[in-house]
């Protein structure tokens, strides 16, 4: 797997593995792509129900892009209810954004909000004001 810019896989203390800063990221500036193969929304249900883990990311409502397959570490960034970086869908494209600086060595993270996880999974990010399941409900 060919990683974004700026990225490294290593271990998680929030959850297996995670995706990493190797440079800062200024609060605004584009982190990266997410980056895998591209299915319609029918094929990613019937990919969320047979998975334990999940790496794939809704793009529209009709699309959906599945990280495992052909990513580029993004599908990596796990969930914090107080993420240092959010999400934003654009012509199609899945980027993430520094929410805040982000210093190099530094987990990125996102708040999931809502996702195909059942409403129960549980959130283990350990932040003071971690909601206690991955999903917003």
């Amino acid at each position: 797997m060919k990683l974004a810019h700026g990225l490294a896989i290593r271990k998680s203390k929030i959850n297996g593995k995670g995706c990493f800063a190797t440079i800062p990221f200024k609060r605004g500036r584009k982190i990266a792509e997410y980056a895998g193969e591209r299915i319609n929304d029918l094929e990613a249900q019937k990919r969320a129900r047979r998975r334990r883990v999940l790496r794939i990311c809704d793009i529209d409502g009709r699309f959906s892009i599945d990280g495992s397959r052909g990513g580029n570490g993004t599908h990596y960034i796990n969930h914090c209810c107080e993420p240092n970086a959010y999400m934003r869908t654009l012509y199609g494209h899945v980027l993430f954004f520094a929410l805040r600086d982000i210093r190099a060595g530094e987990e990125i993270t996102i708040d999931y909000e809502q996702t195909l996880h059942p409403d129960s999974k549980r959130c283990f990010c350990g932040a003071k004001n971690c909601r206690g399941t991955i999903n917003r409900t």
